[in-house]
């Protein structure tokens, strides 16, 4: 009960929360701004030197009474990789919203960071927060784990405390306490990055810094969690409304990108694993094939190649519920895990729910309109990338939410000229756009297998 009447009375008080201190899991050498005025003062402009990770965007220094002003933060996905802002979800969101209302002026401005996490969005937020927003969209949770972020003092923590202190990073009783206890000691002061994203996949082997480590997965699972909750709050101390979107994986057309056995696994157990996958791979008859790889399974859990592999042999048996329960665990076993996993949807949500937080479910989105409920090729062009019609299904989402929280009034017939404005958009493209697409693509994939070349300006996640 007293810890309860202080968390309570702390809560009333506006004390303890999250905005209120630094991220405990890391800090930055430098922070930039990322818009700077132009020449001629009219503009806001993102500056050539921010340009190896966004791409250029504007808005007007002076806002007009009629403008309705949302930024959209997040990393690659909302750039619109591998093509360009010219075909993400906030390009078609503009041009949606003038078609459904065109009594307003709707700007959407671009945030998107290549390879930017959770951690990085927050200093963006509150600088776009002094530029008269009236609505933030987030779309995060695919680059939490690209920064070499060591986390010592997280390594030397039991599991079982890192897991409770995941837990209670939402109370204010547990932040002012920390804050308090923490203050003047060395693990007061969290890693520091760079300014810019330096990013393991960009040095040439990066794949190979990659090993399974729980408890630094925890931990930025944790950092993932507190820093939704910075934003939130921080926009919410502005009185500017926040829309999150719970990011889609690509989950039939995307195998690990590493994978480990678990770290107990004797030498004969991997014998035999061995032997079960190797009769696998050579087996004719999915239902064999099925039996040996779930034996392997068995054998070693943690083994994300293995349970992909069986996830393809269900959904060839058409036991498609099953198949996506093995993508998913896939997914989340891959020990370069470049997709979002199961317990950052899960924040996402809790967190939403907790703090009255809309939330655009992509996934469910994009999962609604794939074969068989599970996301792969049709809609996204590598791991995490929607392609340009997944775009168009973005923006048509968020302009419904936006509808439903009284932010647009949708003219009758308006879909009609959304359409019309979609073709004259995409007829004022030069073809050398797509070209350039699917190059970016091309070192994209080449990116994900630790094949960069280092040192190189690129477009990638």
């Amino acid at each position: 009960m007293p810890f309860l009447v202080a968390e309570l009375f702390l809560r009333a008080m506006g004390w303890g929360r999250a905005q209120d201190y630094s991220d405990p899991f890391v800090g930055f050498a430098d922070i930039h701004p990322l818009f700077v005025r132009s020449d001629d003062g009219e503009r806001y402009e993102i500056p050539p030197a921010r340009q190896d990770f966004f791409r250029p965007d504007s808005f007007a220094a002076q806002k007009t009474a009629d403008e309705f002003r949302i930024f959209c933060l997040g990393g690659s996905t909302v750039q619109g990789n591998p093509y360009g802002i010219e075909t993400s979800f906030t390009t078609w969101l503009e041009l949606s919203l003038q078609a459904a209302d065109p009594g307003r002026s709707w700007e959407v401005v671009n945030c998107g960071g290549i390879s930017y996490a959770s951690y990085r969005l927050v200093p963006i937020l509150e600088e776009v927060l002094g530029y008269e927003p009236d609505l933030i969209i987030v779309y995060s949770g695919h680059n939490e784990f690209l920064e070499d972020r060591t986390y010592e003092q997280i390594r030397r923590r039991p599991a079982w405390l890192a897991a409770a202190n995941r837990a209670a990073i939402r109370s204010r009783l547990y932040n002012v306490a920390r804050h308090a206890l923490m203050e003047g000691t060395q693990d007061a002061d969290p890693p520091e990055l760079p300014a810019e994203v330096d990013a393991v996949l960009d040095h040439y082997g990066g794949l190979d810094e990659y090993d399974r480590d729980d408890a630094r997965r925890d931990a930025i699972i944790a950092d993932y969690e507190l820093n939704l909750r910075r934003m939130i709050e921080l926009a919410g101390a502005a009185n500017v409304p926040v829309i999150l979107c719970n990011p889609v994986s690509n989950l039939s057309h995307c195998p690990p990108f590493k994978s480990e056995h678990r770290d107990d696994l004797s030498a004969n157990e991997q014998m035999q694993f061995d032997a079960l996958w190797q009769k696998a791979l050579a087996e004719s008859e999915p239902a064999r094939q099925e039996e040996l790889l779930r034996q392997a399974v068995q054998l070693d859990p943690r083994h994300a190649a293995v349970r992909y592999h069986l996830a393809q042999v269900l959904e060839l048996r058409r036991q498609y519920g099953k198949a996506k329960q093995q993508y998913v665990r896939a997914k989340d076993e891959d020990v370069c895990p470049l997709r979002m996993l199961e317990p950052m949807h899960a924040a996402l949500f809790a967190l939403a729910e907790e703090m009255r937080t809309p939330v655009v479910d992509v996934r469910r989105l994009i999962e609604a309109a794939s074969p068989h409920g599970i996301p792969g090729e049709k809609l996204l062009i590598d791991h995490v990338h929607p392609r340009i019609r997944g775009h168009k299904m973005i923006a048509g989402a968020l302009v419904e939410e936006m509808t439903r929280l009284g932010f647009v009034r949708p003219a009758t017939g308006w879909t009609d000229e959304r359409d019309q404005a979609y073709r004259r958009h995409v007829e004022s493209l030069e073809y050398g756009y797509f070209v350039r697409g699917e190059e970016h693509l091309h070192g994209l994939r080449l990116w994900t297998q630790g094949r960069a070349k280092p040192k190189v300006k690129r477009n990638g996640h």
